[in-house]
């Protein structure tokens, strides 16, 4: 089975094929939706052979740790020594050391220059395997193999699809405060692989991905004109979303990659429109005295939370796809603002400023069950993992030279910095790669 990247990596995941996968009701699991869960010991061996099957299982466990379900085990813990990836492994020895779950695998080189990837899961306690694939790619896209197959463990032991074979696209911000240079730059999701995408000298915001995974849209002041763009990804093409007479601004796609819902300013107000990317036709959805911003379609595109003043302070409202039925859903204390529905469709994230400080929460689309799930001096811009089980942000510690990138799960447990060349803010991040 051949597979298209739209980022060029070329991956062949020729013959994913499932070696002797056992029945999924008698090993091991992780129930995520019980709240705060204890991460699963689990040993990832190093794959044979040599320093690339090292490096690769070094990022699955890199991957699996970061969930915050998973506890990999220290290598120098581990009694046996695994030879051969393709024979039952000695259970005894990996119940003695708590490895609930063990990874084995290995690396081989084609004679046709391709680089073959193979891994079993194993349930030690069980005495089973669990799943068991291979994959074939060019031997430079080695760590998106590791993603992969971290994503497979993460899916056969959680039930739910992983989000580690991902990129993220962001705003890079480098030089002092006074004169600060901000790019569009695109990464791995764990910070590998960061590239610049956009070279001007242009201030550049609010970076989204399309559904189809080959296209951005941002907001840039080239020439001093505020403009929504299009980036196709594959080839640097870029293109303006329209010409409008004020500034358009807050850019996103529509689930289905064939509109782009934005906000456009004029005489001081700012509604919500939409555009049809075949037509270029351009569709009012409000039309307030007030600031309406930052929209965000539901994942069946049958509604659009946004953000508004009308009420005196910023709060979030639903509508449907049409403009129809704007009803307010936030009542906190304090405004809220970057309202993003989650790719599930049973939460919206969200930026609340209450007390001088900011914080990072989520509520369900009615409005009920707000909960806060990280507060500091300064954080914003929530994005969703393409499994809706984690969020990015970007965040300004006070007195610090510039944002930084960080994560966070529903729990609020899990919250880790994301590693970055210099100042980050603005994350988006990507569907699943294909």
């Amino acid at each position: 089975m051949l597979k298209r990247n739209p980022f060029r990596f070329l991956l062949a995941l020729a013959a994913m094929v499932t070696l002797l996968t056992a029945p999924a009701h008698a090993l091991v699991e992780i129930n995520i939706n019980k709240g705060n869960v204890e991460p699963l010991p689990i040993a990832v061996t190093d794959f044979l052979q040599g320093e690339l099957g090292q490096k690769i299982s070094d990022v699955v466990a890199a991957d699996l740790k970061r969930s915050g379900l998973f506890a990999p085990i220290d290598k120098g813990a581990f009694i046996e020594k695994i030879t051969n990836p393709d024979a039952a492994p000695r259970f005894e020895d990996w119940k003695v050391i708590n490895a609930q779950a063990l990874v084995t695998g290995r690396v081989t080189q084609e004679a046709d220059g391709r680089l073959k990837a193979e891994f079993r899961l194993w349930d030690s306690f069980a005495g089973q395997q669990m799943t068991g694939q291979q994959f074939f790619t060019q031997p430079e896209n080695w760590r998106r193999v590791a993603h992969i197959i971290a994503d497979a463990i993460y899916e056969r032991i959680t039930g739910e699809k992983g989000y580690f074979d991902t990129r993220i696209v962001y705003v890079a911000e480098s030089g002092p405060k006074t004169a600060r240079k901000r790019q569009l730059a695109i990464m791995d999701q764990d910070g590998a692989n960061a590239r610049a995408i956009t070279n001007s000298n242009d201030i550049v915001l609010t970076p989204r991905f399309s559904p189809n995974k080959q296209e951005i849209t941002y907001m840039s002041f080239e020439g001093n004109e505020p403009r929504v763009f299009l980036l196709q990804l594959e080839t640097g093409q870029r293109e303006v979303v329209g010409n409008f007479p004020g500034m358009t601004f807050a850019p996103r796609f529509s689930p289905d990659g064939q509109r782009v819902i934005m906000s456009l300013q004029q005489d001081g107000n700012a509604n919500i429109y939409t555009m049809d990317l075949r037509s270029r036709t351009t569709t009012r959805l409000t039309s307030t005295a007030a600031i309406d911003t930052s929209p965000s379609y539901s994942p069946d595109g049958s509604q659009v939370v946004f953000e508004s003043d009308r009420g005196g302070r910023q709060q979030l409202y639903v509508m449907s796809a049409s403009g129809a039925g704007q009803t307010r859903i936030s009542f906190g204390d304090g405004s809220y603002s970057t309202p993003v529905w989650s790719p599930r469709g049973d939460l919206i994230a969200f930026t609340k400023q209450s007390g001088g400080k900011f914080s990072i929460g989520v509520m369900k689309p009615d409005g009920s069950g707000e909960r806060i799930l990280t507060t500091g001096f300064h954080n914003e811009g929530p994005t969703w993992a393409p499994n809706g089980r984690v969020l990015m942000f970007f965040r300004q510690n006070a007195g610090a030279g510039g944002p930084q990138l960080y994560s966070i799960d529903l729990t609020g447990y899990n919250e880790q910095l994301v590693p970055t060349q210099g100042f980050a803010s603005d994350p988006a991040w990507s569907p699943l790669l294909e």
